[in-house]
């Protein structure tokens, strides 16, 4: 991982898209600071359509396309995104599996709810998961006592076992039935909001993150970008970022959120609200 002063500017010069995660990478401690929130607005003001591409649930992502600076969001590690048409006051909310498959793959999760909890002593089922419409988030660290990585990894083991994918991202191991990522879903927002093929267009994304569950997108895209705290997951990444921020969370968000805004000569004002 290169430090992000050395991301060319000619690169960013080309950037259109920034794609972000949010815990951890966006927040620091589980806040959403000022700072972070305003390189949100910055980059929306100097023209880059944002994206949130996150583990957390549907119920948070209607909050977010609807409340945020951004321009969509993809949920549930890829099980859906949201768009929200403030013109129109219109929400487009586009699952990968329809409610019926869903329902079914509620029922195949409470099982392993219950499997999990029994056989993973301080594990804890995520707060926000009555949120969720998709998948099971499993809670490591967030509300609980942090878990050691063997009974992390004994979690992502219990789900694979019954057929399920798992990421783990800094707070949660999240599992689901279905062949999607985040990636996956991003490439069909591209075609369906923006009418482009992801592949077609990737050197004009910018993806930032911190954890194991963006391995899909760190991969592809050549402008990935980790905060600081990814350096806690590198024995873990197959795939690490081509660039790495020099603070963590937030504030390594913003960072990044400065280095594009001066590649394209306009100034890099915070929102009243970091002022």
């Amino acid at each position: 991982m290169r430090p992000l002063a050395e991301l060319p500017a000619e690169c960013c010069r080309g950037i259109q898209y920034v794609l972000t995660d949010i815990d951890d990478t966006l927040t620091d401690e589980g806040r959403l600071t000022a700072r972070a929130y305003g390189a949100l607005e910055a980059l929306e003001r100097a023209g880059f359509r944002v994206v949130p591409i996150t583990g957390r649930p549907a119920g948070w992502c209607d909050h977010i396309a609807r409340f945020w600076p951004v321009d969509a969001v993809v949920g549930e590690n890829g099980a859906l995104y949201f768009r929200y048409d403030r013109a129109a006051r219109r929400m487009t909310r586009r699952f990968w599996k329809d409610e019926t498959q869903r329902a079914a793959d509620r029922e195949r999760l409470e099982r392993l709810r219950q499997r999990i909890l029994a056989e993973v002593p301080g594990a804890g089922i995520a707060s926000d998961q009555p949120y969720r419409e998709a998948d099971l988030a499993v809670d490591f660290r967030e509300d609980v006592a942090e878990l050691p990585k063997a009974e992390v990894a004994r979690i992502v083991a219990l789900f694979e076992a019954a057929g399920a994918h798992a990421k783990v991202s800094s707070i949660h191991v999240n599992g689901w039935f279905g062949e999607y990522d985040k990636l996956a879903m991003t490439r069909i927002l591209f075609r369906e909001q923006y009418g482009l093929e992801l592949d077609a267009v990737r050197e004009s994304v910018a993806f930032a993150g911190d954890s194991p569950n963006d391995q899909p997108m760190f991969g592809f895209f050549p402008v990935a970008v980790g905060v600081a705290n990814v350096r806690d997951f590198v024995e873990d990444l197959s795939t690490p970022p081509a660039y790495v921020t020099q603070s963590p969370g937030g504030a390594g968000f913003a960072e990044l959120a400065a280095h594009l805004i001066a590649a394209r000569g306009a100034p890099h004002q915070r929102s009243s609200a970091a002022r």
